[in-house]
């Protein structure tokens, strides 16, 4: 949607022209946009009839330049993603949570070191994401709904880096990470402290 998007909005474009932009909003740290990948995407949007070539330029000896703009299909294709984005809920991916459900796994010291490591880093990004919204890049260059939109990822990094530290806490504290009623059911040796897995499931 981002590349679909930003040919609509800047149209006729270059290809470079749209990575110029989608690097300048730091694209592929938030909306997992290679800068490596945009003309490959250009080329399949435009063999899918979403996007169409307005012109190939040649200047000098420098490559060649496309130019695109969107198509009529193109065009519903963006309303529907815009839409069903806007209108959707989808956790991003976080490869953390799949690493936070084998808790168990580390000591509980580095485990407990770990979430506040986490929320150290997390408490600098909030800072960085806060002098970016009081600069004069933020309030004078920049549309106002960004701003907005750096307001959302210091709400979620603060919201996240307090939940770092109540868990560090009481991992410390020593709570047990199974129920009592599971304590000694079968098949959770292994999420019990100092457990390991049985060599079969281990494989």
């Amino acid at each position: 949607m981002m590349i679909l998007g930003l040919v609509r909005w800047m149209q006729p474009v270059h290809g470079y022209d749209v990575r110029r932009e989608l690097l300048s909003w730091g694209a592929d740290k938030w909306a997992n946009v290679q800068p490596g990948s945009i003309y490959h995407a250009l080329r399949k949007l435009s063999e899918e009839g979403l996007l169409r070539t307005v012109a190939t330029e040649q200047v000098g000896a420098r490559p060649a330049r496309t130019t695109y703009e969107v198509t009529a299909v193109g065009e519903d294709e963006f309303q529907t993603l815009l839409r069903g984005f806007w209108w959707g809920l989808s956790e991003p991916l976080d490869p953390f949570s799949a690493a936070f459900g084998f808790l168990p796994a580390l000591p509980r010291a580095e485990a407990a070191a770990a979430l506040r490591n986490r929320a150290n880093l997390l408490r600098a990004s909030v800072a960085s994401m806060q002098a970016s919204m009081e600069s004069d890049w933020m309030r004078n260059t920049k549309p106002v709904h960004v701003g907005w939109m750096f307001e959302l990822w210091a709400a979620r990094a603060e919201a996240e880096l307090g939940w770092c530290e109540r868990v560090a806490e009481r991992i410390e504290s020593g709570v047990s990470y199974l129920p009592a009623q599971m304590e000694n059911a079968e098949g959770w040796s292994a999420w019990r402290e100092g457990g390991t897995p049985p060599e079969a499931d281990a494989k």
